[in-house]
């Protein structure tokens, strides 16, 4: 009995060293990225209505400014009227 709890130990080593290996070669295997520039900040406008912060490529454009959605140029140009 105790020769059958050695041998699941052991088998059990031998699976946590073997799928450690294979998690190095593939990192070893995978091409690295030179590092680059990195991306320059991100120009950050306020809602309108509601005052929400969000980068300026994800606003919607209006007559008065920047939005944070439709909904929201629609409240604050039609209450402009």
């Amino acid at each position: 009995m105790k020769y059958l709890l050695v041998l699941a130990v052991v088998l059990f080593a031998f699976y946590i060293w073997r799928n450690n290996r294979q998690t190095d070669r593939s990192d070893a295997a995978a091409p690295k990225a030179p590092p680059g520039k990195p991306n320059p900040p991100a120009i950050m406008v306020a809602c309108l209505e509601c005052g929400t912060h969000l980068p300026d490529t994800d606003s919607v454009r209006g007559r008065q400014g920047a939005y944070c959605s439709i909904e929201h140029q629609r409240q604050h140009e039609g209450a402009a009227h």
